[in-house]
């Protein structure tokens, strides 16, 4: 590659990883809650965040919308206007760019997968099947069970957040684990179950990049549905591109970029971008017409 798209990468992906950490710190800004083992419960905890971030992390300042979501709907005292509106406004607005730039737990997978352990790609027959996982946890765990499941007590736990969420366990689970010795005298079998499925993850993140993103997460699967109309868009232009395929190549989520760039699984990483040897490829906040399918051949 040459020297001026290995600096235009480099570049590139120093800036998505600085958005990613100013994010994971402002939705995770109560430093003093790691240090005294206690979730913050102050007002902002009353307002979603746009990504995954357990409500009972102790350095989180908002809600997570998946675990208000199902909870709202699991009391069923109320339709989750507010929360189904957060989630349609930044659907609507940034797509799954908030997957790639602004998600804690995608940063802690990216992270992951840089260490230098030999790389998987999952067969296609396996792999695009596997896609639609995610929209079945969030059709089934987030959205119907929770609304229809008839329990004793009238109220349905977060069962998504209960018994598959990576990020609660990560981000809530352990450090309240490690804070509190009592908690750790009554963490029992089902705690171990989402440390087992936190430990897969984590490990499959080292040589699969962002499984979670791509086969289970249901906040992942929501904004894939606003990616090919959201404002911010990724765009190709016909005339630049040559065909020489290392946009697709370097694409973290095996999106055909010249055929269908603002596909659902698109993350808005812009690693497409930064590779592209004619500038072909471009993003930004779209009016209209986001991108159009390359038609030229390498040479």
């Amino acid at each position: 590659m040459p020297r001026v798209h290995r600096h235009r990468m480099r570049g590139r992906i120093s800036r998505q990883r600085v958005i990613q950490l100013l994010a994971a710190a402002l939705f995770n800004g109560y430093a003093a809650g790691f240090r005294k083992g206690r979730i913050f419960t102050g007002g902002s905890k009353a307002f979603c965040v746009p990504v995954l971030n357990c409500y009972s992390c102790p350095g989180a300042l908002g809600a997570c919308p998946i675990g208000a979501l199902q909870t709202a709907l699991g009391a069923k005292h109320h339709f989750p206007f507010y929360v189904l509106g957060t989630l349609m406004l930044f659907g609507v607005i940034l797509g799954r760019a908030v997957c790639g730039l602004l998600c804690p737990f995608g940063l802690v997978q990216d992270l992951l997968h840089k260490i230098p352990l030999p790389k998987l790609t999952v067969p296609r027959r396996l792999d695009r099947p596997a896609r639609y996982l995610k929209y079945l946890v969030l059709a089934l765990l987030v959205v119907l069970l929770p609304a229809f499941l008839v329990t004793d007590t009238g109220i349905v736990p977060p069962l998504f957040c209960k018994y598959l969420c990576p990020a609660g366990t990560l981000g809530g689970g352990i450090p309240l684990l490690l804070a509190d010795p009592n908690l750790r005298k009554v963490a029992g079998a089902l705690f171990g179950w989402k440390a087992l499925v936190l430990a897969a993850i984590l490990l499959a993140s080292m040589s699969v990049h962002r499984p979670f993103c791509k086969y289970l997460c249901p906040l992942g699967a929501f904004y894939a549905l606003f990616n090919r109309f959201s404002f911010f868009q990724m765009r190709l232009d016909e005339h630049k591109c040559v065909g020489c395929g290392k946009c697709e190549a370097a694409c973290p989520m095996q999106v055909e970029v010249t055929k269908d760039i603002n596909a659902p699984e698109c993350i808005r990483c812009g690693k497409c971008k930064a590779v592209c040897p004619t500038g072909a490829v471009s993003s930004g906040f779209a009016r209209g017409g986001a991108s159009r399918p390359a038609k030229k051949e390498a040479p």
